[in-house]
Order: C-alpha cells, then sequence, then structure tokens
C-alpha cells in the first residue's frame, strides 16, 4: 500500500488543521492505520492509531482530548483533526500502516509509512 499525507501547515497556537492520508490499494479497511510525529532533533513519537473498522482509536497522552483520528474506508483516507494545537506539536507527521499489530505505540511495527507533512504552530 502506498500512503499520501497532507494537510499541514502554518497556524497559531490554539489553531486547528486537518491532516488527511490518502492509501492505495483495495485492502485500505484491513489496515490499521496510525499516525507517528517527529520534531527537529527529536525522535520520532506516536501520536494516534485507529483500528480497522475504526472502532478503536489510541492517543498519546500528549495530544489525547484535542486530537482526533477517523478513518472513511470508502475513501482509502484516515484523518487526523488537531485542535487547540501548541507550539510544541510542531513536527513532521507520518502516516502508517499496518495488517498485524500488538503494539500501535511501536512505529517498528507498521509496515508503510507516507512520505510526512509539516505542521508549524507558532507562539
Amino acid at each position: 500500500v502506498q500512503l499520501q499525507a497532507s494537510g499541514g501547515g502554518l497556524v497559531q497556537a490554539g489553531g486547528s488543521l486537518r491532516l488527511s492520508c490518502a492509501a492505495s490499494g483495495r485492502t485500505f479497511s484491513r489496515y490499521v492505520m496510525g499516525w507517528f510525529r517527529q520534531a527537529p532533533g527529536k525522535e520520532r513519537e506516536f501520536v494516534s492509531a485507529i483500528s480497522w473498522s475504526g472502532g478503536s482509536t489510541y492517543y498519546a497522552d500528549s495530544v489525547r482530548g484535542r486530537y482526533t483520528i477517523s478513518r472513511d474506508n470508502a475513501k482509502n483516507t484516515v484523518y487526523l483533526q488537531m485542535n487547540s494545537l501548541k507550539p510544541e506539536d510542531t513536527a513532521v507527521y507520518y502516516c502508517a500502516a499496518t495488517q498485524y499489530i500488538s503494539n500501535y505505540n511501536i512505529a517498528r511495527e507498521y509496515d508503510y509509512w507516507g512520505q510526512g507533512t509539516l505542521v508549524t504552530v507558532s507562539s
């Protein structure tokens, strides 16, 4: 599967952005989807994940209550709605996919990665 992330940009603190990740292929609904981010000089970190059906969602503590992950299997797309953005949310955001996973927050468990989209939050 190929992934294409979009929707990043520059936003003021307190603002919102919605990221999208479009997937190729006909088996999108069989993939667990995740979002990770990497800030300059830092390691890639887990942000959020969603199960095949969308019935289960997972969030890092740092974004819980501010971010919402969702998916539209008919459109082969996963979304990340980001509200109340903070300067520390500034990073390149990556979407990722895998069919089988044990730990949603572990990057190496994802098989496919998008190219990343930059989110910059100004103070």
